[in-house]
């Protein structure tokens, strides 16, 4: 899943995008209200994560803008302005939820999962193929209902071939997704992730769901070997 963070102190949003991260969020950092609406012009985000004090303009511009438009991305504001009539404003204006700071990151994380399971288009439902079964709302893989022991980058990286299945999806596509748009293209990384997983797949299941197009990527599917 991937997010962005629309806040000008670096640091604050530095330390936030490497603890959501660490949860298996993709994250990218937008320092002012025009860069913000420059990344949700080209990006698909799954939640906005939106301070209302920016150096430009007012937070309440970029989000009241977004929603005229007919964008309708989850979004959460995070802000020391935590007056009841900000509180109001910002929930009238079409925010999704509404936090003080400073932050727990453990209730924001479960606030953001909690956005995106109502807003997602996906629905983030069980999804099955053959064997192998994904719960994206409740983190889970199993194979045969053996749950598979997924860090939360292997397991964003599952859960999104598995949204694909059938589909080539190439090495910038999980990068962007994943790890965000800052991220370095010509790392080998993807390539141990994919390794990883089809080992612990493997393990359990003669089934062989990943496979490498070679040039192209990869595409998860219900192959038989």
């Amino acid at each position: 899943m991937k997010l962005l963070i629309v806040e000008d102190d670096q640091t604050l949003a530095l330390n936030l995008k490497q603890v959501l991260q660490r949860d298996g969020f993709a994250v990218d950092l937008a320092q002012t209200k025009e860069t913000g609406l420059d990344a949700v012009a080209i990006n698909e985000y799954d939640c906005l994560v939106l301070d209302i004090n920016l150096p430009d303009g007012n937070g309440f511009d970029l989000l009241e803008t977004l929603r005229q438009t007919g964008n309708q991305t989850p979004i959460v504001i995070v802000t020391a302005r935590g007056q009841v009539e900000d509180r109001v404003k910002g929930l009238n204006l079409g925010a999704d939820d509404y936090v003080p700071k400073p932050v727990d990151s453990t209730e924001l994380i479960a606030r953001i999962r909690a956005m995106i399971r109502r807003n997602s288009n996906l629905a983030l439902p069980v999804i099955t193929l053959g064997e192998l079964v994904v719960k994206p709302a409740e983190h889970v893989a199993l194979i045969n209902n053996i749950p598979l022991v997924l860090t939360a980058k292997e397991f964003a990286v599952l859960e999104f071939l598995v949204q694909h299945s059938g589909q080539v999806i190439t090495r910038t596509m999980l990068m962007e997704h994943i790890w965000g748009s800052d991220f370095e293209t010509f790392s080998n990384v993807i390539d141990v992730y994919i390794r990883n997983l089809r080992r612990k797949l493997e393990a359990q299941t003669r089934s062989r769901l990943i496979k490498t197009i070679r040039g192209k990527g990869y595409v998860l599917d219900n192959y038989e070997i």
